[in-house]
């Protein structure tokens, strides 16, 4: 019985995650062992942080909406409350863009919330 020689798919595996290494310092860039292992870790990494990022950017928004509140006289936990109330729908990713960026529009929200 001939013997399996394997040699192809190997080259091509490793050459694989070679390349995907790309990029990375020292040897884990160029050793298979090291590219793999390192590579495992990223990936952890990625995975996990693709569902922590929406919890970041929530928090973050908070954060920024509640300086804005702050500023005018409310706390943040009083301003979504009140918003919740008045049945007003403004997600916290625009409340904090428009708290940011556009405060003439934020004092207009608080003031037609406080008002109520």
């Amino acid at each position: 019985m001939a013997r399996v020689k394997r040699g192809v798919q190997k080259r091509k595996r490793k050459k694989k995650i070679i390349k995907q290494a790309k990029g990375y310092k020292w040897r884990r860039k160029t050793n298979y062992r090291a590219a793999k292992e390192a590579l495992m870790h990223a990936w952890t990494h990625s995975y996990r942080d693709r569902r922590r990022k929406k919890r970041d950017f929530r928090r973050l928004w908070q954060i920024r909406i509640n300086a804005g509140c702050r500023e005018r006289g409310i706390t943040y936990s009083k301003f979504i409350n009140l918003l919740k109330k008045n049945n007003i729908d403004i997600d916290r990713k625009i409340l904090s863009e428009l708290a940011q960026n556009h405060p003439d529009v934020f004092d207009k929200i608080v003031e037609e919330v406080k008002e109520k």
